[in-house]
Parts: structure tokens; sequence; C-alpha cells
């Protein structure tokens, strides 16, 4: 089966939906996902690709901190190579942020517009042919694209920006996870994908970061894998392989997460941190929200798992610029 799921708001019009928090939040527990005009196709089930590169010399991860989320981004990234390591001339990169929410970049419930924008600008002068930047939103996408910043900001720096009614959902074998569920197509077209979540509490799982983002790129049915989250992350992080991870913390929500909504659940860290282990990635943000990452259960799973190590210790910190 495959599947189309076929966006402005001001940012006054944004703040005065503060008070859909609890709502929205309670949704989230009940496990209520809307999916936008979708049309179904058949299709044999496909295989997940490994989108990772060689390792190189340089460290698992690097975090750069200061007051510009891009040049946070660049030094980063650069500190890892750059993103020449990762993306070759004539590749295409899927680049999936976190849009889940109808919410402004103020209110740190998606990843910050910057951050991929920056992202999108060195992926094309790596000479990336084609860049897309995709995700399914809960909200409504074109109120989640355009509130968030990164529809204008994406398509400015060179972007096709496709939300949930341009992705097209082909069911695939997600061993170990619960049967029948669909991803984007898109993503199992790309040469390359960076994973780029921003750093949230999580009503259910405590923080959601890099493997818990994977929820955005499947289909209907991925609300059954909240009844065991912490297996069902850890999968997910199994499953999924990024070339890069490269976690927002530009500002983290500390409470009342996924949704948020509240400025007074959100703290301004401005850093950002590019990973190639994935679990390290988790790790960070974990402790960004003063969690111990051993206490954790998806991240001691997927360390279990061999997926990465959580040894904060392996992050070159790079400082403010």
């Amino acid at each position: 089966m495959s599947r189309r799921v076929e966006p402005t708001i001001t940012r006054r019009e944004a703040l005065l939906r503060l008070s859909s928090t609890v709502a929205a939040a309670a949704a989230v527990g009940a496990g209520v996902v809307a999916f936008h005009d979708r049309r179904t196709v058949t299709a044999a089930p496909v295989a997940i690709p490994d989108w990772r590169t060689p390792p190189g010399g340089q460290g698992p991860a690097a975090a750069a901190r200061g007051g510009d989320p891009a040049t946070n981004v660049r030094r980063a990234v650069a500190a890892l190579g750059g993103m020449d390591r990762f993306v070759r001339s004539g590749e295409s990169v899927l680049i999936k942020p976190n849009v889940g929410w109808d919410r402004i970049p103020e209110q740190a419930a998606d990843t910050d517009p910057n951050v991929v924008a920056e992202l999108v600008r060195l992926c094309r002068a790596a000479g990336a042919r084609r860049v897309v930047v995709a995700d399914i939103s809960c909200n409504d996408p074109r109120r989640c694209f355009a509130s968030s910043g990164i529809l204008a900001a994406a398509g400015a720096a060179g972007a096709e920006v496709l939300d949930a009614r341009r992705l097209r959902l082909v069911p695939a074998g997600l061993s170990g996870l619960a049967e029948g569920l669909e991803v984007v197509e898109e993503l199992l077209r790309a040469d390359r994908v960076i994973n780029v979540p921003v750093v949230k509490h999580h009503s259910l799982s405590r923080v959601t970061i890099g493997m818990k983002n994977w929820f955005g790129v499947l289909g209907q049915g991925r609300n059954r894998l909240h009844q065991d989250i912490d297996m069902a992350v850890a999968e997910l992080g199994a499953t999924f392989h990024p070339t890069l991870t490269v976690v927002d913390a530009t500002r983290v929500l500390t409470a009342n997460g996924p949704v948020g909504g509240s400025l007074a659940d959100v703290r301004t860290v401005g850093a950002v941190l590019a990973a190639t282990d994935p679990v390290l990635a988790d790790a960070w943000g974990a402790a960004l929200l003063g969690h111990r990452p051993d206490t954790l259960g998806f991240i001691a799973q997927a360390e279990r798992r061999g997926l990465g190590r959580a040894d904060l210790a392996l992050v070159m910190e790079l400082g403010t610029a």
C-alpha cells in the first residue's frame, strides 16, 4: 500500500493559542495523530536503507555554543570533518526536523528554523543536487510548517519543503515494531538523511530527541508504539541509521512536552550538537534537561544493543563562539 498525504499564521495568532496546550497534550497521551488528505495505492513492502558514511578520524560528536544557531551548526559540523564528509556532489539529501506542532520558534516545540536552513545551505554547498525538508506533523501540516518558520527559512535556503499533504507513505519491513506501519517514501529515495530533532520533555519517554524523532516518518498506526515507548524508541534507533544527527538546543522545552505552549517552560541554551552516534546525541540532549542518560530506558536499551555509546566524555565541546 502506498499513500499520499496531500498551509499561514501570525505570531500573535500562535501566542493566542497557548491555551490549547492542555488539550493537545491530552491528545498525545491518548495516541491521537491526524493525517491529512490520504490516498491509498498498492505496493510491496520495502527495506530501510542505511545512510551512514564510513567512519572518519574525528570523534563521534561535537557541540558548539553561541547566540547564532547557524554559526553553531557550521562549527559543530566542521568539527566532524565538514559537510563534504557526509554529502557528496550529486547526492539527494532528506533533512528530517521535528515539525510536529503548530508553534512558533520561541515555544521550542519544533526544530529551530535557522538550524534547518543552515543545514540546507551546507548540503547545497557540498554539491547536493536536491535537498528535501520533510516531516509528518501532528497538528495541521500547513500551520505547523508556517508557524515554526521552517517553510520560509528552508525554502529560502534552497530546500524543497514537503509537509504531510505532499508525502507518499509505503509499507516497510520494520522488524521489532508494530505490524502494518508505513514510512515516508521520500525518505527511502534519499542518498543521505540528516535527523534534526529539538530537545524536549516528553510526557511518556521523559525526553524526546533524535531516536524518538523517527515517529515523524511513520504513517497511521504509529501511535501503537506508545504502548512500550522505551522499547519502541530503541527499536527505531536500530531501524533508522541517519548520515548525521544534528541536535537543536537553541531553546529546550523543559516541561509539558512534546506539545509545549507556555514560554515559561522554555529555556534558552544556545547550543547545537552534530553527531554520528545517535545514542550519544540523545544522551547529550537528555543531560541538558537534567537527566542522567543511563536512567532513561530507551537510551539504556539502545546502548545495550550496540547502537552507540551514552558516554558524554566523547562529546567534543567547542565552547562559545
